[in-house]
C-alpha cells in the first residue's frame, strides 16, 4: 500500500474520532496493527493531532477571539491543561507510553471507561459553562484529562465525562473539552514539528503535511455534526460503540 494512501485512512481515523469520545489513539493502534501500516508510530501521531488542532481553532475562532478579551476564562483553560503537561512529558521522554500502547490496554481502557461515561451521563444538569466553570472544576477536569495520556481512555470522553460529572450538559461539557485540547494538542504539536525538524526526512515532512491536511478537513466536519448531534441525542451511541469494540479487542486477545 502506498504511504500516502496509509496517511489519508489514520488522518480519517483520527479526524473522525479526536473529538467524539471513542478513542482516536485506539482507533489509530488498532487499524494500524490490523493493516501493519508502517508509516503508524508517535510521530506521524502527533502531525494527525496537529491538524485537529488547527480545525478546533478554525471553528471556534470567534469565540477564542471572546475569550482572548475575557481573559478570566481563558485562565481557567490554561490552569485546566497544567496537570497534564508535566505527565505527558513524563511518560513520552520515559518511553512508558510505548508500553502503553497496545491491545490489551486499549481493550480494557475502552471498556472501563465506555461504563464510567455511561454512569456521568446519568448527572442531573446544574450547571452552566458561562456562570459555573470556575478555577476548581478547571482543575478537576484537567486531572480527569491526564488518563487520556493511556490508549483507549479518550481525551474527549474522560473530559467530556468529568464534565458531566460537574453537572454542566453535554454541549458544555464538549465545548469545554474542545477548549482544553487546543493547548493540549498544540504542545503535543509542537513536540511533533521539533522531532520533523530533527529528523531531516524529507519523505517524513511530505507525509506530515499530508496528515495535517486530511486532518483538519475530517477533525473540521466532525466537530460541527458533533456538537449538533449532543445538543438533540445523548451519549448512548458512543458508549454502546466503545463496549462493542472493547469485548471485540478483549475476545481476540483472551480466547
Amino acid at each position: 500500500m502506498l504511504s500516502s494512501v496509509e496517511i489519508l485512512i489514520l488522518s480519517a481515523i483520527q479526524g473522525l474520532s479526536e473529538f467524539l469520545p471513542v478513542s482516536s489513539a485506539a482507533h489509530l493502534v488498532l487499524v494500524s496493527k490490523y493493516y501493519d501500516f508502517l508509516n503508524q508510530n508517535l510521530l506521524i501521531d502527533i502531525c494527525l493531532h496537529l491538524g485537529s488542532l488547527i480545525a478546533i481553532v478554525v471553528y471556534f475562532r470567534n469565540d477564542l477571539f471572546n475569550f482572548i478579551k475575557n481573559k478570566k476564562f481563558l485562565t481557567k483553560i490554561l490552569i485546566g491543561t497544567i496537570p497534564i503537561i508535566p505527565a505527558g512529558y513524563i511518560i513520552y521522554q520515559t518511553g512508558i507510553i510505548d508500553q502503553l500502547r497496545n491491545l490489551k490496554v486499549i481493550g480494557w481502557t475502552s471498556l472501563v471507561f465506555g461504563i464510567l461515561l455511561y454512569i456521568s451521563d446519568r448527572t442531573k444538569i446544574k450547571k452552566k459553562i458561562d456562570l459555573d466553570f470556575t478555577n476548581k472544576s478547571a482543575i478537576f477536569i484537567g486531572i480527569f484529562q491526564i488518563l487520556a495520556l493511556i490508549p483507549g481512555v479518550s481525551r474527549s470522553g474522560i473530559t467530556i465525562t468529568s464534565g458531566r460529572i460537574l453537572g454542566f450538559s453535554r454541549f458544555d461539557s464538549a465545548k469545554i473539552s474542545f477548549f482544553l485540547s487546543i493547548p493540549t494538542l498544540a504542545a503535543a504539536s509542537t513536540l511533533g514539528i521539533y522531532n520533523i525538524y530533527k529528523e531531516g526526512s524529507v519523505e517524513l515532512n511530505f507525509l506530515a503535511i499530508i496528515a495535517i491536511i486530511f486532518s483538519f478537513i475530517f477533525s473540521y466536519i466532525t466537530i460541527a455534526l458533533f456538537l449538533k448531534f449532543i445538543q438533540k441525542f445523548s451519549l448512548n451511541i458512543f458508549i454502546i460503540y466503545r463496549i462493542i469494540l472493547s469485548l471485540f479487542i478483549l475476545g481476540i486477545i483472551y480466547l
